[in-house]
């Protein structure tokens, strides 16, 4: 039971002046039970509700008054209403849409019990329960899995953790972190994997998990499916996604299936709602603010890089592999890139965009878009030389940008460059595994 920096948003919310109850978002099984249970400690009472067990369900699902529903709670966990101190957790609230709307009440008549609740498929059951979900008075923090960060503390490597969060990075860190960075691009960020990666270093035990996890999302389907021609089409495009991550899709025949647009639309933006995956969509502009256009082809960003690996049967070729954008087209640094990028805020849910230029003859791509103190910073994923940048140049000609990022194997680096029209700009190389750094490299670029 590692922790993870959810906890200090957790304590945020706790102190909060006008605290809300939390509703914690993310997929199944990417630690939103267990780091409930590391915070409840501070607790005097934890009363616990796991609402895939119909006794549970059934205490919030009888016709009851608010104040009987609070006193049935806490008898039936032999507690005090009395105490203040007492957290108050409901798992998978999605089964109960009186559970959903009880958040309305406790906020609004029981404002000093801290609440929270959670839900894999809660994303799904939104529009169900349009009508009862309590707008305006619950809070949102969002959980992903493992980012590098949280891979360093869960092994213990206290002295790269350190080193990690220098800014600048020490010379002397590089090549320790780079070879952490593969092994955590080859698990990947589920918890279950870690903790069995951080018991037994054995890869050939962590097979069983991934079946495991990718199993219990195509039988989550079958939940929210609504008939068996749709849960067809959600089972191919669960199982299809991981191999299509880091790439920009067409909805028509995804998968080399026979679906429809229609219908593969249906099922991605469903699957996205569950958050196994994101549709990132493109911008053709500029500046601020970045709005991404939805008719055009959308690039897809899976739950986890080491599912993709699973699914694509990669981990072996990750082993040896020295620049991981040589390994299948690139696109496992696109995928682990982007799940850093979405994973630095746990209070808004942003996923990042790319930008494109789609003219004759003229087709340029830029992986990521990124706003920065008013700006707007293109970042490549490449292991090229700065000069092979062709889209990146373009940005930043039509642009009239002055800094340009690149995430690559090499080390941090600065250079001053022109674009061959004479525009000059500042390029910021960056090893991959410091994407979740780019704010802090950028100020420190700036004022250095």
């Amino acid at each position: 039971m590692f922790v993870r920096s959810i906890q200090r948003e957790l304590e945020l919310w706790l102190r909060g002046a006008h605290r809300k109850p939390l509703i914690l978002r993310g997929a199944r099984q990417v630690g939103k039970t267990t780091a409930v249970q590391i915070f409840s400690r501070q607790f005097r009472q934890f009363l616990s509700f796991n609402l895939e067990r119909k006794e549970d369900r059934d205490l919030f699902d009888r016709d009851q008054s608010f104040d009987t529903l609070v006193k049935a709670l806490f008898f039936s966990r032999n507690c005090s209403v009395a105490e203040r101190s007492t957290l108050i957790f409901i798992d998978e609230i999605q089964n109960s849409e009186q559970a959903v709307s009880a958040l309305r009440y406790f906020y609004e008549e029981a404002p000093e019990i801290a609440v929270i609740a959670a839900g894999s498929l809660l994303e799904v059951m939104i529009d169900t329960y349009r009508s009862s979900f309590p707008v305006g008075r619950v809070e949102f923090a969002y959980m992903h899995p493992l980012t590098f960060r949280e891979f360093l503390t869960a092994k213990g490597e206290s002295a790269a953790l350190e080193a990690f969060d220098t800014v600048p990075l020490p010379d002397y860190a590089n090549t320790a972190l780079r070879n952490l960075f593969h092994t955590y691009v080859l698990l990947g960020g589920m918890p279950e994997v870690i903790q069995r990666h951080v018991e037994r270093d054995d890869l050939s035990e962590l097979s069983a998990i991934y079946e495991s996890l990718m199993a219990s999302y195509i039988d989550d389907a079958g939940k929210y499916a609504h008939g068996r021609s749709a849960f067809q089409v959600l089972r191919h495009t669960i199982e299809t996604a991981p191999l299509e991550s880091g790439t920009r899709i067409q909805f028509q025949g995804f998968g080399n299936s026979a679906y429809r647009s229609r219908e593969v639309g249906e099922a991605l933006r469903t699957i996205e709602r569950a958050m196994l995956l994101h549709l990132l969509y493109p911008v053709t502009g500029h500046e601020l603010p970045l709005l991404p256009n939805r008719k055009r082809s959308p690039r897809l960003l899976f739950l986890d890089v080491g599912l993709m690996n699973y699914r694509a049967r990669l981990q072996a070729s990750l082993l040896e592999v020295a620049d991981l954008n040589d390994l299948y087209r690139g696109r496992i640094t696109e995928q682990i890139v982007g799940q850093e990028l979405l994973a630095r805020s746990s209070r808004r849910q942003e996923p990042p965009v790319f930008w494109v230029r789609e003219k004759n003859q003229s087709q340029a791509e830029v992986d990521f878009v990124l706003p920065y103190n008013g700006q707007v910073v293109p970042v490549e994923v490449k292991s090229g030389s700065s000069g092979r940048l062709r889209s990146l140049h373009q940005y930043v000609a039509q642009s009239g940008c002055t800094t340009a990022l690149r995430l690559y194997a090499g080390p941090l680096r600065v250079d001053s460059l022109e674009t061959p029209a004479g525009h000059p700009f500042r390029l910021l190389s960056l090893p991959y595994f410091l994407a979740a750094q780019i704010e802090q490299y950028l100020a420190w670029m700036e004022n250095g």
